[in-house]
């Protein structure tokens, strides 16, 4: 898989007109850090960063949608350009994946829908005095993520990614959201899921443990499962481990390049990062790997280069817990 997406603009040093250019140019609010909308204003960066990560060796680039939900861009007033927003991102990643596909048939390229966790969560109240409380309701999610999966699916994507689940309420959500798109389109797509651990109790932000996250979904047909950002992958092995041991789908991984410093910057090198991520190779833990927060095009080469040399885990089957 390929690597963070917005570590790589931040190296642009992009400009509030640059989230403007021919879409929002009289947009009332601040629109700088929006990324999603790159897509649409500069798609020739978002373009550039997938080549550049196909070119390092990644099979499968995210889609510039992590964000794409009218959840998520309502705080920007952008409700109303989710359906663009996935839609080019979508169109824009599988040009450049016919492009290297066509220059290497014998491997493959394809495109993973970034479907984000929004910036809500179904399962628990934002207000502490108020515990009963919810910012979203379940349909709420269901009605935003079928806009974003539909334009996801007509902009050409070859599977979707529900990432960074950190309630898996709202995954529930989405993936009830997939499927009802799937029956209204009459199509099917591989569905991936990563979910995060958010500190070393080794559990979601709403409380689950790896095993019980797994359990949640695992009654639905999914392509792979497994965990991504928060944790660099020091910290999520023992938990790709657990993973790993009961899940019959195949497993992936995609942390940050280790725990962010003091300035909010990650400092492992790309050769750090393979030294941390070898174990799980070396333990047969892994079908997909790649990299989240921090990581670039130098840490997918070296990698996909050391993944090279390794099997994939074998499917197993699930055991009681």
């Amino acid at each position: 898989m390929d690597g963070g997406m917005g570590t790589m603009i931040q190296g642009y040093g992009l400009e509030e007109e640059d989230y403007r250019l021919g879409w929002f140019d009289e947009h009332s609010s601040p629109l700088k850090g929006n990324n999603d909308l790159l897509s649409l204003t500069r798609p020739e960066i978002i373009k550039e960063i997938h080549a550049q990560y196909l070119e390092a060796g990644a099979d499968i680039i995210e889609t510039n949608t992590f964000s794409g939900t009218r959840i998520a861009q309502a705080d920007y007033a952008l409700e109303s350009s989710v359906y663009d927003i996935n839609y080019h991102s979508a169109k824009i990643a599988k040009e450049v994946t016919t492009e290297f596909t066509k220059t290497n048939p014998d491997k493959p390229r394809f495109v993973a829908g970034a479907i984000g966790p929004t910036n809500r969560t179904a399962s628990l109240s934002p207000d502490v005095n108020r515990p009963g409380y919810r910012a979203v309701s379940f349909n709420d999610l269901v009605e935003a993520y079928s806009e974003q999966v539909s334009a996801l699916i007509a902009g050409g994507v070859d599977l979707l990614l529900i990432e960074t689940i950190f309630d898996t309420l709202n995954a529930k959500a989405a993936l009830f959201a997939v499927e009802t798109v799937f029956e209204d389109l009459n199509v099917k797509l591989p569905i991936m899921i990563s979910g995060t651990i958010t500190d070393a109790s080794g559990r979601t932000l709403s409380g689950q443990t790896v095993e019980a996250f797994y359990i949640s979904l695992s009654h639905l047909p999914i392509f792979s499962i497994g965990l991504n950002c928060a944790l660099g992958a020091e910290q999520l092995l023992p938990h790709i481990r657990s993973l790993s041991s009961i899940s019959s789908s195949p497993i992936s991984v995609y942390p940050n390049a280790g725990l962010p410093n003091a300035f909010g910057e990650y400092d492992e090198s790309p050769e750090l990062m393979c030294e941390y991520l070898k174990p799980f190779l070396d333990q047969g833990l892994l079908n997909l790997v790649g990299g989240c927060c921090g990581t670039t095009p130098e840490h997918i080469e070296a990698i996909a280069e050391m993944a090279a040399n390794y099997n994939p885990r074998k499917k197993s089957v699930t055991r009681e817990v």
